[in-house]
């Protein structure tokens, strides 16, 4: 069953949201070559102790960190390691964080010093992409058109869209009924309601949207090697127009 957020319950949200934003701004800051995703890992454990929030990855279903990292060709859900990041490399960092119980979930990709023109234009599109998409998210539409929206935009530009991994319904929980492709026909799916409140997090790949997981069963890489690259946010629908609630300046 689809949970309808009253207004009350979407500013509880948008207060986890907020944070999520916050500690995205400080991730930017830190990315460079030679950093390591560990160390980002326990930037955002801190961040989390300090700010009063709870790092919900951790330990869902055995997950066992605060942060998702994934560079290059991993799609999502890749562990934080020691090895440092090179220039050129791009990487994905992951997270939601509960906030007095409520939750907020945001993604965001970001260039490891000068990156090659191909992966400056993944990341450039693959924003746009979350952005067209959220664009659709109104009172009346249907889930399908911000699926529809997201995929004739990117594969209009020569990339495809990852089907194995979608967006959800968020709130209490992390994953909530509600479930957001970001490929499709439009005209299908829910019915957009005021109080929806849900993830879009396209995730675009240079080559073949199919994935592998590795033995950890939770890396997931391209099949072909290609980069991959993932924006996400918090969105919830509203009389006035789709909400974002993990709204933040980062612009890779």
């Amino acid at each position: 069953m689809i949970q309808l957020k009253t207004p009350e319950e979407i500013s509880k949200m948008k207060k986890a949201g907020e944070l999520v934003a916050a500690c995205h701004r400080e991730i930017a800051k830190r990315i460079r070559p030679g950093t390591t995703t560990w160390e980002i890992e326990e930037f955002v454990e801190q961040f989390t102790k300090e700010n009063g929030a709870i790092p919900e990855q951790k330990g869902y279903h055995g997950y066992p960190y605060a942060t998702c990292a994934s560079v290059n060709d991993v799609i999502c859900h890749g562990f934080p390691k020691k090895e440092p990041l090179k220039e050129g490399d791009i990487v994905t960092i992951d997270m939601v964080f509960s906030v007095d119980g409520w939750m907020a979930d945001s993604a965001w990709s970001y260039p490891v010093g000068r990156v090659s023109e191909e992966a400056r234009a993944l990341l450039e599109t693959t924003k746009e992409a979350l952005y067209i998409g959220i664009e659709k998210a109104v009172i009346g539409n249907r889930i399908g058109d911000v699926s529809n929206a997201i995929q004739t935009f990117s594969e209009s530009q020569g990339y495809s869209v990852v089907r194995q991994f979608i967006g959800h319904g968020i709130g209490q929980v992390m994953h909530e009924d509600l479930q957001v492709p970001h490929y499709g026909p439009a005209g299908r799916g829910p019915r957009l309601k005021e109080g929806m409140v849900f993830t879009i997090e396209p995730m675009l790949n240079i080559g073949s949207y199919a994935a592998w997981i590795e033995e950890d069963g939770w890396t997931a890489r391209t099949i072909d090697g290609s980069l991959s690259a993932q924006y996400e946010h918090t969105i919830a629908i509203t009389k006035e127009g789709p909400l974002i609630l993990t709204d933040q300046a980062v612009r890779p």
